[in-house]
């Protein structure tokens, strides 16, 4: 029998855990790679029937890998704290595995973010890759945000969806667009990206229309506008600290 299993990486997810457990319970377990959690979030995963590993963090993709190499089962299935698995999933799930010969599925996703179900705006359908046949699948080392997995085969499309529950304060939004923008800004500047004075006002430019209008972000109505705008602000902000780090590289070689 092909074998599933279930796959959470935590730290400090007690608000999450459990209902995250439940939503996988169709699997064939559920394991939890816990970062050292300081709150109750081991003990309430190991009361939901979930085994849980601890390892120290090193990034998103090394911990994925952990559990790639640690988890026994034919396949894997990546689900987040803040996701539940659809009863639709599971039964698309059991059946593609079973009559496929696939390495990686993409899993569409509904993101809730305020409290309201995006329909567009870059978040929907927002395809992840979390279904992974465990001796066919890596993630690259070197990309430890927004990870990115390396097949040794094709991969594939499912139709039904995670749940997920993206932001529910702005607080939220503003911490986690903060965290990713040295990341992001250090992959610019490996890059050898080097903007002018007024890129980060054009790229906040580009950034908000590619939301609202490409993406249709008009379909959400406020919340499209809202989430659109922002993004463009942090791609502002993005180029800037760019730009303030060439500076004083600019100002030497003249």
């Amino acid at each position: 029998m092909t074998t599933v299993k279930g796959v959470i990486l935590t730290r400090n997810e007690a608000r999450h855990i459990q209902a995250c457990i439940e939503s996988l319970q169709w699997t064939d377990g559920v394991v939890v790679v816990d970062c050292y959690s300081t709150d109750a979030t081991i003990e309430l995963a190991q009361s939901a029937g979930a085994v849980v590993l601890e390892h120290p963090w090193e990034n998103f993709a090394a911990q994925r890998n952990v559990a790639l190499t640690r988890v026994d089962a034919d396949w894997v299935l990546f689900v987040d704290a803040d996701e539940r698995a659809t009863p639709e999933l599971a039964e698309e799930v059991r059946t593609v595995i079973a009559e496929h010969n696939i390495a990686g599925w993409w899993i569409p996703r509904h993101n809730y973010i305020f409290g309201h179900r995006m329909r567009a705006t870059g978040w929907y359908p927002d395809y992840q890759m979390r279904l992974l046949r465990g001796d066919r699948a890596h993630y690259d080392p070197d990309r430890g945000v927004h990870e990115l997995v390396v097949l040794d085969g094709e991969a594939d499309y499912l139709k039904s969806h995670l749940i997920h529950y993206n932001y529910e304060t702005l607080r939220q939004f503003v911490d986690k667009q903060q965290r990713y923008l040295a990341y992001d800004v250090g992959i610019l500047l490996q890059s050898g990206a080097a903007p002018g004075v007024h890129t980060p006002y054009t790229q906040a430019l580009r950034q908000f229309w590619w939301r609202f209008v490409t993406l249709q972000g008009w379909r959400d109505t406020a919340w499209g506008l809202l989430l659109s705008a922002l993004m463009g602000y942090y791609e502002m902000l993005k180029y800037r600290r760019v730009w303030q780090a060439r500076r004083p590289a600019a100002q030497e070689s003249r």
